[in-house]
């Protein structure tokens, strides 16, 4: 089993035959800026022209690293927070693990990838992925009571509620060195990170949320089960509708959906065209090719 301790001022992930220095979420905050395109496994993600896009920086999240190898590129982060995945996948898993400048995983996607594969983490530049309010993967305080504790915390928003039990696991974090909000689906968690990182443009690929759609890289009997349908109205949703009603107007981050066919309404994220992309990102692509043809003389 793997395990985290504490020596100083840095945590180390240990385990047979592994020591690895985990990387501190509180020195990556405000790192980045720009745009980032956060690569979902909806199956329009195959259909997106990720090469056109390649000089930006790309999210992976779970089966999403399938599309960054095919294309040559290397995801600036991989994200994992779901052991079942590892287990189910773990040829995909190790994909990430190989090919992620930065991995972001969960304790229990740590130990699924050893089990996998005893070598695969050394050496790696890992950030712990912690949910807020858990420790040792158990509640701290109940929903209600964490809820009601960061009622006015500037970094854990989130919504509360004494009547109803599920708005208490609502919520978005600022500060992934604090924990993050699950809502029962990944590209979230990599909005928070996004967030975390200091992106001011973020660009979701493949974020159908089709239960009956699958995964781009998996097919008919073989494909790992979803649970999409039945928490997409009661975590999903409200979920999203808390970060562009109380997070994106306060940080300036906007966010947008490539994906024509999602589920998620547009008056929650705007969807737009490739043609609108390329114009939300126009000097940015005309600052990056011009740099690419100084190079090339």
């Amino acid at each position: 089993m793997l395990r985290v301790e504490t020596r100083g001022d840095r945590r180390w992930l240990l385990g047979r035959d592994l020591e690895v220095c985990l990387q501190d979420f509180g020195h990556s905050r405000h790192s980045a800026t720009g745009p980032v395109f956060l690569l979902a496994s909806g199956p329009s993600a195959s259909e997106f022209p990720l090469q056109r896009y390649r000089s930006l920086p790309v999210v992976a999240m779970n089966g999403s690293i399938v599309r960054c190898v095919d294309e040559g590129i290397k995801p600036f982060y991989y994200l994992c927070d779901d052991p079942n995945f590892v287990i189910g996948r773990p040829e995909l898993a190790l994909l990430g693990v190989a090919h992620g400048e930065h991995l972001a995983m969960s304790l229990d996607v740590l130990q699924a990838i050893h089990a996998a594969d005893a070598t695969a983490l050394n050496g790696k530049k890992i950030y712990l992925l912690e949910r807020v309010n858990r420790q040792d993967g158990k509640a701290v305080l109940s929903d209600r009571a964490y809820a009601w504790s960061i009622r006015h915390d500037e970094e854990l928003i989130s919504d509360f509620s004494l009547l109803r039990r599920k708005p208490n696991r609502i919520g978005f974090s600022l500060n992934l060195k604090r924990g993050y909000f699950g809502s029962r689906t990944i590209p979230f968690g990599a909005l928070q990170l996004a967030c975390h990182l200091g992106f001011r443009q973020v660009f979701v690929v493949g974020m159908d949320l089709r239960q009956s759609g699958g995964r781009f890289y998996e097919k008919g009997a073989a494909a790992l089960p979803s649970s999409l349908d039945e928490d997409f109205e009661q975590y999903i949703l409200p979920s999203f509708t808390l970060m562009a009603r109380r997070i994106l107007p306060r940080t300036g981050m906007q966010v947008f959906n490539l994906s024509a066919v999602s589920r998620m309404p547009e008056r929650v994220i705007p969807k737009i065209t490739l043609q609108r992309l390329d114009e939300l990102l126009g000097a940015e692509l005309a600052g990056l090719s011009a740099a690419s043809s100084q190079a090339t003389r």
